[in-house]
């Protein structure tokens, strides 16, 4: 019998492969006699007449929760989720699938081992962002991979200055910095120079985006660690603050932005044949031989 009483079946909303995904998912669970329930993001995938429920009763009903679509459609969930302190698990049907690791292809077997407890399961660190300053009162947000801070609108320069747990770090003119979570090492933060970092580790990184320096490089600091970012109030450029690239919110000279690590962790299920170095070969070709 499985762990798994009642599961959650969220998708990616106008994503011609879901409706394909969903179709061989749902006869699974019926076979198997588990219950589930449908976010209102399924009807995205054709299923208009399925009965389906809130993001935030499904939260309150499931026990394990499979996203289904890209690592973008995981990191949207993760975030709304995260209170539910419950799994998740993804099946690809974007593109790289780092968080979405389960391919439709192999969704019968990789589920069966999973409902009958053959997975693995990993608590992945969370941060946690507060913006304060000219704002009325804190603007707060969550993230799975980063929190970056970037320009707006424009392409120039923004200026700010980073302390890590009170001490001067730098001050930096660049187009922005990434502060990264070990899960988002593959993601924005790789294409900012930053280092691939294993999602066990208790750390974040720091990359700076184009600094206007020959020395500045990413440095990696302890999980444990506050970050705050001070957008310099002589710096006339806009700025944006980006949580996982998909929630921002404007950020003006002369506010601060603190990161730090959630008390929460998420925890992210995989089949048990997953391996972190294989999929880092597989999906980034990293340390291919030419």
């Amino acid at each position: 019998m499985s762990e798994f009483n009642h599961l959650g079946i969220i998708c990616k909303p106008d994503e011609t492969r879901v409706s394909e995904i969903v179709s061989i998912l749902l006869p699974i669970l019926k076979e198997k006699g588990l219950e589930y329930s449908l976010d209102d993001s399924v009807k995205s995938a054709g299923y208009l007449d399925a009965k389906t429920i809130s993001r935030s009763d499904l939260v309150e009903t499931a026990d394990l929760f499979i996203v289904i679509g890209g690592d973008g459609t995981f990191l949207g969930a993760a975030r709304s989720l995260i209170n539910s302190e419950k799994p998740l698990l993804g099946v690809n049907a974007g593109r790289l699938g780092f968080l979405a690791d389960i391919a439709p292809e192999k969704l019968q077997h990789e589920l069966d081992e999973i409902l009958s407890g053959e997975y693995i399961l990993e608590d992945r660190i969370l941060l946690d962002g507060e913006i304060t300053g000219n704002t009325d009162r804190p603007i707060k947000d969550i993230a799975l991979n980063d929190i970056s801070i970037h320009m707006r609108n424009t392409i120039r320069m923004i200026e700010f200055e980073t302390k890590v747990d009170n001490q001067a770090l730098h001050t930096l003119r660049a187009d922005g910095l990434i502060v990264s979570t070990p899960t988002g090492s593959t993601a924005y933060s790789l294409s900012a120079g930053g280092p691939v970092i294993h999602p066990g580790l208790n750390v974040l990184s720091l990359a700076p985006i184009c600094p206007h320096t020959l020395s500045s490089r990413p440095i990696v600091v302890n999980g444990n660690s506050e970050i705050e970012i001070n957008l310099l109030s002589d710096c006339d450029v806009p700025a944006v603050v980006a949580f996982d690239g998909q929630n921002t919110h404007d950020i003006e000279p002369g506010d601060t932005l603190k990161i730090k690590t959630m008390s929460k962790t998420l925890k992210v299920m995989h089949p048990k044949s997953y391996d972190y170095y294989h999929v880092l070969r597989n999906k980034l070709h990293w340390s291919e031989q030419p």
